[in-house]
């Protein structure tokens, strides 16, 4: 089995740990989520999906694959896929109990920008793009990175837009501060 689909399998794993740890602790309601959840894992679950059979039945001498062999782009990607699961882990370690898989912010959740919050203001976000991106990568074709950069990242600008207008909402102007001070996804791009 090749080993961006392993790692693939990995990061589901854990994605469904974090909703199990949701249930658990009784939150992760989807009432003010907007259906972005349920639209992010869709979403990815199909671009990934159509990236890997793209790749498969894509001919190998076609010119819509990268050029030269595709096992230094398949090390890169499954490189790319892992460091976005660790940045995606160690953002969610930092926010600790404050992290849901849904839009939900504490009354009295303070505003984080310490660990990779002090870079971005949604490190995990990134590390999934990455996990995305690092998987088109490891096909070797254009069409594939074009589907794991695009449709993902779609799908969390919408989320991200939610998630402020909540956290304006909630946390008032220490978060609209941070806002200003920090980049959305890609440290001191975007």
């Amino acid at each position: 089995m090749n080993i961006a689909v392993v790692t693939t399998w990995v990061w589901l794993a854990f994605e469904i740990a974090l909703r199990v740890r949701d249930r658990v602790r009784g939150t992760g309601s989807t009432a003010g989520d907007g259906h972005t959840r349920l639209a992010i894992m869709l979403l990815v679950a199909a671009a990934m999906t159509l990236a890997n059979v793209v790749a498969i039945f894509l001919p190998s001498d076609s010119p819509l694959r990268f050029p030269g062999p595709a096992v230094p782009w398949q090390v890169l990607g499954v490189a790319l896929m892992w460091l976005g699961l660790v940045i995606r882990t160690w953002a969610i370690a930092v926010l600790g109990k404050h992290f849901r898989t849904t839009v939900e912010v504490d009354a009295d959740q303070p505003v984080i920008s310490h660990g990779p919050y002090r870079w971005v203001r949604h490190p995990s976000y990134t590390g999934v793009l990455l996990i995305t991106v690092g998987f088109g990568i490891a096909t070797a074709t254009f069409p594939s990175l074009l589907l794991t950069a695009v449709v993902p990242t779609y799908a969390f600008l919408r989320r991200i837009n939610l998630e402020e207008k909540t956290l304006v909402a909630t946390l008032g102007a220490p978060y609209e501060t941070y806002r200003m001070a920090t980049k959305r996804l890609v440290p001191g791009v975007y």
